[in-house]
């Protein structure tokens, strides 16, 4: 049963972001900020090999302590997968091998949408990805969002375009309209990452879930990105850009201390007007945002 959003709740929503400015276009892009996987081999260390333990241990190929380093143990447990995949067997975590792991975990959607208008929802908060047909929920799916170092940008933002990558971090790209860097929802071939804070700013889907979202929006389709624009609570400093930036030159432009366009770029005009506000509200003038600026200009509680 789909469940039902009201017009009024759609409306609100469209309206809580009618604030932000139009933005170019662009071509489809080579990259975004996400790294790309790299070929592990006998003698790695880091937390990434930790997660890949963890999940040869739920494939049950795994039964050694989850010790982060790439062992003869873990090696093993990697060729069997490659086995099981009718893949070359080496024994390293190598690209064949990373578009395969992508694959291992979907959400079962069984058709495609009705006809109807299509968007999406980003709802930072719950981690999911909704898709809405005619303002009822169609399809739901678990995602990954920015780190709160390289947060995921709130905003109302519009498909500019698709591209079928591939390689360094899952399948299928679709890129948004944002204003200040290279943002899209994509795949990933890591997926112990999803439901988790673990990317640049794009969000991240199973491959096989980009998959379907892939075939089902077009150029234009409304991406509402949902959430605190703040969550990472991160200090805002000139050369900064995001999301929080576009909502924090918002609020200065509502204060009367900031007559630029709303970009999402912590630039020389942005800085001035920080250092304004603090100095009217007798704060150290340091040109940056961090707990005391937040909560004096009302972007933040004190709790």
């Amino acid at each position: 049963m789909r469940l039902f959003i009201g017009r009024t709740w759609c409306l609100l929503l469209l309206l809580a972001f009618s604030w932000q400015t139009t933005v170019l276009c662009g071509a489809a892009p080579d990259s975004c900020g996400c790294p790309p996987e790299t070929e592990i081999t006998l003698g790695a260390v880091g937390e990434d090999i930790a997660e890949l333990q963890r999940f040869l241990r739920n494939e049950k190929l795994y039964a050694q302590e989850i010790s982060g380093v790439f062992d003869g143990a873990t090696r093993e447990a990697v060729k069997a997968f490659q086995r099981r995949n009718h893949l070359t067997v080496t024994g390293n975590m190598d690209l064949p091998t990373w578009q395969a792991l992508g694959q291992s975990t979907a959400t079962a959607v069984a058709t495609t949408p009705p006809p109807g208008d299509l968007c999406i929802i980003v709802d930072t908060t719950y981690l999911s990805l909704l898709v809405l047909v005619d303002q009822e929920v169609f399809a739901r799916f678990p995602v990954a969002i920015g780190k709160r170092e390289t947060p995921t940008p709130v905003g109302n933002w519009k498909v500019t375009n698709k591209g079928v990558w591939s390689g360094g971090f899952g399948t299928r790209w679709i890129g948004l309209n944002i204003p200040f860097g290279v943002y899209g929802i994509h795949g990933t071939n890591k997926p112990w990452s999803i439901g988790r804070l673990e990317s640049h700013g794009c969000v991240r889907m199973y491959n096989r879930d980009v998959e379907q979202l892939y075939r089902w929006v077009k150029t234009g389709t409304p991406v509402h990105i949902i959430g605190d624009p703040f969550l990472g609570r991160r200090r805002l400093v000139k050369g900064e850009k995001g999301g929080d930036v576009m909502y924090l030159q918002k609020r200065l432009k509502q204060l009367g201390l900031y007559d630029q366009g709303i970009d999402g770029i912590y630039g020389y005009a942005t800085e001035q007007a920080v250092k304004k506000f603090q100095q009217q509200n007798r704060l150290p003038v340091t040109g940056q945002i961090g707990w005391r600026e937040y909560v004096a200009m009302g972007l933040l509680s004190e709790e």
